[in-house]
């Protein structure tokens, strides 16, 4: 079955809750997108505003302080909020790729540290994060192992690869600049390379039903899973997989009856969250992000712009200002989007009036520098 660009589009946004908002609690929400990267704390609460109808941030609040969702350095080696259900497969399919890349890392080396260091102070490390402890706190106890200090790198590495929660340090966005820490309640198998196999196919099916179609290359973005270990991933799946292909021939793997809405859906115009995991999940980012626009939305130092979402494609970006939103566009939008961006923001105002009106302002930067955009709004409160 051939499918098309604009059909996978709209299968992407059917999948993400994006072309109408679903009536599921938070945890489920969570659960449904696969996982809501977290790298700035407010995202999640962007994200899942666009996602769920009548979204009520306290509740996202009590699911992050019961520990029903849970952020930890995951896919992509970023922080994503996901089900805490969904942690120990998730963690042991990413444990090749964090293991490489934080314990075998030159500036670890360099410090002084190998990979059998780690892991030697690891099991005393999570017992004494058994109950949540500053970021400060944990480098101590290494250094008191250790018997002497350690470099910055060296804790970040660590803690980056060790089986960790963020445990939440109170408002606006759950988790604030003081970090606090605590050992995952189901601890991961980790240096299994069974167990590691098994974590990774999980997450490529789960991947698929959140993100499908999708081809390895999309699969491995979404990861950053070496492609060897993705292909060996949707083999052992590929029995219970449905084959497509793309528009340019490329192969598509998807999960038995998976909706595939007709390429004609209506698709709402959206104000998304800084990162969203919609715009970073594929090698082909034209699924979401025409060619021409994409340098201006991704930067080069990785941050990911909010995007003005219409039609399905991102067509600008946007960001708080006083009194509201300031959207911008890359083309002309007609009338009926700003429209429907201006009742969007209103939306949004009510989100974050009494949490931080001013979200995003350290990326401020970006607008400085300026952005190629034909067009902008400010849309009120």
């Amino acid at each position: 079955m051939v499918i098309t660009a604009r059909a996978l589009n709209r299968s992407t946004l059917h999948r993400q809750s994006l072309l109408e908002r679903a009536p599921v609690g938070v945890a489920d929400a969570v659960r449904r997108v696969v996982g809501l990267q977290a790298q700035h704390p407010g995202s999640p609460y962007v994200a899942l505003w666009n996602r769920v109808a009548g979204f009520d941030p306290d509740r996202l609040d009590g699911a992050v302080s019961g520990f029903e969702l849970v952020r930890s350095t995951l896919m992509r080696l970023t922080l994503h909020l996901v089900h805490a259900e969904d942690y120990r497969a998730f963690r042991e399919g990413m444990e090749p790729t964090l293991r490489g890349s934080r314990l075998h890392d030159p500036r670890f080396t360099k410090a002084g540290f190998t990979a059998a260091d780690a892991d030697a102070l690891l099991p005393g490390l999570l017992a004494y994060a058994g109950s949540a402890r500053t970021g400060a706190e944990l480098k101590e106890h290494i250094e008191a192992g250790r018997g002497g200090p350690v470099e910055n790198v060296v804790w970040r590495m660590v803690r980056q690869y060790a089986p960790l929660w963020h445990a939440p340090t109170g408002p606006p966005w759950s988790f604030g600049t003081a970090q606090a820490f605590v050992t995952a309640s189901e601890l991961p198998v980790l240096r299994d390379p069974e167990a590691s196999a098994a974590g990774l196919a999980a997450l490529v099916r789960r991947y698929l039903e959140g993100f499908g179609p999708a081809s390895v290359p999309d699969m491995a973005q979404f990861t950053t899973a070496p492609r060897g270990l993705v292909r060996e991933a949707v083999k052992a799946l590929e029995g219970g997989l449905d084959r497509l292909v793309g528009p340019d021939g490329t192969v598509l793997y998807d999960v038995p009856g998976a909706v595939r809405p007709d390429e004609d859906v209506p698709a709402p115009p959206r104000l998304m969250a800084m990162w969203d995991n919609v715009l970073l999940a594929y090698a082909d980012r034209s699924r979401v992000i025409p060619p021409e626009y994409r340098k201006h939305v991704i930067r080069v130092n990785g941050d990911t712009l909010p995007t003005l979402l219409v039609d399905g494609y991102v067509a600008g970006v946007w960001r708080p200002v006083e009194g509201g939103i300031e959207a911008s566009a890359f083309h002309p939008l007609p009338a009926g989007v700003w429209e429907a961006l201006a009742a969007e923001a209103e939306s949004f105002g009510r989100l974050i009036a009494a949490r931080d009106p001013h979200v995003y302002r350290r990326y401020d930067h970006w607008w400085v520098k300026g952005l190629p955009t034909v067009e902008s709004r400010v849309l009120s409160y």
